[in-house]
């Protein structure tokens, strides 16, 4: 997997709730741009606004960094969250669906999983937190032979 030649990537701040919009356009735009149909970029925007959410109340700010990909088969997005606050004590309950430390839903981070293709959290306590993700543009199936 290799970034795209074409684009370089984005580092945004993530300090504020208008950072947080600001991240979303972006995704939004990105996405777009990399051939996402509108389903796919909806759920790249809500997965994106997730995690900015998290990275600011919980790792008190931090930056978010959106990388388009170029695999020679299928373009894609990485976005990486990254804080240095307190890091998640139990990931494996944080990842439990309707867990929540800050009185939402309890859907930030699993369903987060749920909507991208590749998932992957790197924290430690009093280290902060990296959170990848990844979604690939999905390719039209093609017909079966005979068909």
């Amino acid at each position: 997997m290799q970034p795209s030649g074409q684009v370089s990537a984005t580092s945004l701040p993530i300090g504020s709730d208008a950072d947080l919009a600001w991240v979303r356009q972006q995704v939004r735009q990105c996405a777009a741009g990399l051939g996402f149909g509108l389903v796919q970029q909806t759920k790249l925007v809500t997965a994106a606004s997730e995690l900015a959410r998290n990275t600011l109340v919980h790792g008190g700010g931090g930056r978010v960094e959106i990388t388009p990909l170029d695999n020679g088969r299928s373009r894609g997005l990485r976005m990486r969250f990254i804080d240095e606050g307190p890091g998640i004590r139990d990931l494996e309950l944080a990842m439990t669906d309707g867990y929540t430390s800050g009185g939402g839903l309890g859907l930030g981070l699993s369903g987060a999983k749920r909507l991208v293709h590749e998932f992957s959290v790197d924290t430690e306590p009093g280290r902060g937190t990296t959170v990848t993700v990844v979604a690939w543009v999905a390719q039209v199936p093609t017909s079966r032979p005979g068909v």
